[in-house]
This record gives structure tokens, C-alpha cells and sequence, in this order.
């Protein structure tokens, strides 16, 4: 409805919208303060019209539709949907640019937001009648604004439209995105698919086949598993299928494409060893997502395993589905090990390079990559800048133990275990390391190691 307004709702219950921008105000700057930023979630791609059988006038549609929006002047000007709503916003017509740049500008000099994430970013790359841009203005403009160049600006590369512009998103060497590929690619890979070393190996190590072009930087690449579409983190291993029965929509919402799997039972069980596996990769998940180079994405509540009982789109829920949930009994186990790992990727630099890795910084212990039926990846991260040890990191997405040869450490180092994610917690991380003299490591089915070379 208003680009420039804080939803009053979501401030002190009947306060009002004064008091919900002035709230929003101390929110930023408490978060200022604890040294985290603010990216704040725009969308630009649709305003609340809807569409031509259900139209409102709340917003531009009663001022000039034909300008706002994209429509189709051989049809009668109807609305163009490439947003899912119905209703797509015009988004490189001047008028619509300079509202967009403006909006933008005041979040930043008024609230002071650090950056934004841009949602169906490729419609922002249409032009009036939906072609997409080369070189679409508005994209330009933001990147290249005196205040909005300052910013962290991040694109949802794609649109309901089926623009799908992951690794080509008109960029400006300014514009980072969200990994559609890595999503899938890691998701396929840890639950166990066959031909999928490789392209897991690649996303991993910074997805340089989509980012290494111009001036990007691994850096260019938010990583992410989750998101808060689709299933959260517990349902990706609890649940093969959607289960949307209660959005109302007879099922039809929702991606279908999800590459879930239950471990061996859909929903819930008290069967131990699919609660155990299920735990195992959910670690292992979280495994992938703090080794990778690039920026990582978590989906608050994952860290606890949190579950929408297999619902993939629950936007429209008011209830426990999206309620966070502070549970104190998860502290010690699931909870400790994605804290932990965070605080393992924040100490080691070389998880968080910030130029594409080189020869000379990987080793890869692999001699069969053409076999689509090997699900198992090794690799050491060296240290060649002595700001900390080698990492020696292990995924087995087979479903049968696997005997590895473990690689001499660096000269006057011996390696130390730092996570087996099948160990139980405590076990299956231990920040300072447990001694590893061993030449051969017998990894667990579905499971994942971390070894750090240290004197």
C-alpha cells in the first residue's frame, strides 16, 4: 500500500503509525548497537490491487493504472502477471523509478536500514510490456546511486514469470543474489542423489561457474538451504510431499519441487533411528551451508528444528506453524551445533575468502567424479596465509559406511576432530578439537566431518 510506511500492526498494539516508525527506529539502532545490520525485505515487484476480476484502489490503481502497472493495451489494458498477484508494478517507467529510488532513499536516511533484499527482482528487469532488459534502468540506477551505492543490495533472482536470472542478474559488479542453484544443488546432494558431486563441489567452493565474471566475489552468492518459502529445515527431512491442506487452496499452492526427503517416514514418529537420521542431516545441512564460500543464509527457527508440519506456504498463518518457538530443551543439542559452527566459520578466514579459490588453496580427494553413483566428497582448505590450519572437511551422502583415507596434516600439525555429525552432542562438535592420529576414518552413513590442522 505505501512504500515509505512501516506496517503499524506490527508495532505497540494500537499505538498508531508515529509510534511505529519511531519504534522501528529503536529497533534498528538496538541492533546498531549489538553490531549486527539491517537488511530490510522490499518488494516493489506488486502493490495490493490485485487483479482485474477482484481490483482495489488503495494504492496507484485509482491514480493511473496504465503507468503503475504493466498491462497489455492489446487486451483491454489488463494487468500483466509475472508477480503471482496479478497486479506486476511497472517498475522501469520513469514515474515508477523515481518512486521506487525514493522509497529506497528514505529507508536509508530515515530509518537507516544498511541494505535491502529485493523480492521477484527479475520483475524489476522487465520493460512496460514484460520483455526483460539487458540493462534494466532501474537496476542501473540503484547500483549507482550516491546513496544507495553504500548499501548491501541483494536480488531475488527470479519472478513468477519464469525469469530466472541466478548468475545473470544485471549487476553493476554491485548486486549480490540469492543461490537458487546452491539451494538445490546442496539439497540433492546431502540426501543422497546420484551425479550430484560435482555440482555440489562447485557451490561449495564459491559457484565461481556464476559469479566469477567482472568484479564479483564469492561474496555475490547468498547461500541458503532455507528460506522462509518453502519447507523450514526439519520439514526438508521429515517430509517428501507439501501438506498445504489448511492454506485453503485445495493443495495447489506451494512449490512442488522441493527436493525433500523423509528419511524413511512421512511426518512425524517416534521411530529412533529416522528421528537420529534426521538429525544427522540437518547438521549435515548446516555443515554445507558454514564451509561454503559466500554469504550464508539461515532461516530463524532451523537452529531449533523448527517444523510447519509440512506446510511450504504458510505466509498467510497466524499460529504455531510461524510462531518462533523458545524452546530451552533444544539448547544442548541441535541449537548448540548450528551455534557452534557459526562460530567456526566466523574464526577461520579461509571459509570466508574473498576472492574465488585458486589452485593452491583446495585439494580435492577424489579420483572418481565421472561416477554418478559416488555420493561421497573430501577436501582440504589450505592455509597459506598462516591465519589459521588446514580444514579438512568429509561428506558421505551414501547410505553404508564408508572407510576414508585421511591425508597427512601440514608439517609440525596433527589433526583434530571438530564435528562428527553422528556423533551425539556433545561429541558431534567440539570447538577446541579432539585428537585424530589415525590414517583412515570410518564416516557414518549420511553423515559429515570437520578435522582442523592445528600444532
Amino acid at each position: 500500500m505505501n512504500f515509505f510506511a512501516p506496517m503499524s500492526r506490527y508495532a505497540t498494539t494500537g499505538a498508531g503509525p508515529l509510534v511505529a516508525s519511531k519504534e522501528f527506529k529503536e529497533m534498528v539502532k538496538a541492533f546498531h548497537n549489538a553490531g549486527i545490520e539491517v537488511i530490510l525485505d522490499v518488494v516493489y515487484n506488486h502493490t495490493n490491487e490485485a487483479d482485474d476480476n477482484n481490483p482495489y484502489t488503495t494504492s496507484f490503481r485509482g491514480i493511473d493504472n496504465k503507468v503503475y502497472y504493466m498491462t497489455d493495451l492489446q487486451k483491454n489494458a489488463q494487468l500483466l502477471n509475472y508477480s503471482g498477484c496479478g497486479n506486476t508494478l511497472n517498475c522501469n517507467h520513469p514515474v515508477v523509478m523515481e518512486l521506487i529510488l525514493d522509497s529506497l532513499r528514505h529507508w536509508v536516511e530515515e530509518y537507516h536500514v544498511n541494505g535491502f533484499r529485493f523480492d521477484l527482482a527479475s520483475v524489476l528487469c522487465r520493460g512496460t510490456d514484460g520483455t526483460a532488459l539487458d540493462a534494466p534502468p532501474i537496476i542501473k540506477a540503484i547500483a549507482k546511486d550516491a546513496v544507495l551505492s553504500k548499501c548491501k543490495i541483494i536480488a531475488e533472482p527470479w519472478d513468477c514469470g519464469g525469469l530466472y536470472l541466478v548468475g545473470r542478474f544485471p549487476n553493476w559488479d554491485r548486486w549480490a543474489e540469492w543461490n537458487g542453484k546452491y539451494r538445490d544443488d546442496i539439497r540433492r546432494f546431502i540426501k543422497g542423489d546420484t551425479g550430484m558431486k560435482g555440482s555440489f563441489a562447485t557451490r561449495v567452493s564459491g559457484s565461481a561457474d556464476l559469479y566469477q565474471v567482472n568484479q564479483r566475489k564469492p561474496y555475490h552468492s547468498v547461500n541458503f538451504v532455507i528460506a522462509h518459502d518453502g519447507f523450514t529445515l526439519y520439514d526438508l527431512v521429515s517430509y517428501n510431499s507439501k501438506h498445504n491442506d489448511a492454506n485453503g487452496e485445495n493443495g495447489n499452492d506451494g512449490c512442488n519441487d522441493n527436493f525433500s526427503w523423509n528419511c524413511g517416514f512421512e511426518g512425524e514418529t517416534d521411530d529412533i533411528n529416522i528421528r537420529n537420521l534426521r538429525a544427522r542431516q540437518m547438521k549435515n545441512f548446516h555443515v554445507a551451508l558454514m564451509i561454503s564460500q559466500g554469504t550464508p543464509m539461515m532461516l530463524m527457527g532451523d537452529e531449533y528444528g523448527h517444523t510447519r508440519h509440512g506446510n511450504n506456504n504458510s505466509y498467510g498463518h497466524d499460529t504455531s506453524i510461524n510462531h518462533f518457538q523458545w524452546l530451552e530443551a533444544k539448547r544442548d543439542s541441535l541449537f548448540r551445533f548450528f551455534s557452534g559452527m557459526i562460530k567456526f566459520r566466523r574464526t577461520h578466514p579461509i571459509l570466508r575468502r574473498d576472492r574465488f579459490l585458486k589452485e593452491n588453496d583446495v585439494s580435492w580427494h577424489e579420483d572418481s567424479w565421472d561416477n554418478p553413483d559416488s555420493r561421497f566428497l573430501a577436501f582440504t582448505l589450505h592455509d597459506n596465509n598462516n591465519s589459521g590450519g588446514d580444514i579438512y572437511v568429509a561428506f558421505n551422502a551414501h547410505d553404508y559406511f564408508t572407510k576414508i583415507a585421511v591425508p597427512s596434516p601440514p608439517n609440525g600439525k596433527r589433526w583434530h576432530r571438530v564435528v562428527d555429525t553422528n556423533l551425539e552432542s556433545p561429541k558431534d562438535f567440539v570447538s577446541e578439537g579432539e585428537l585424530f592420529n589415525g590414517s583412515v576414518y570410518n564416516m557414518a552413513p549420511y553423515s559429515s566431518i570437520i578435522l582442523e590442522a592445528k600444532p
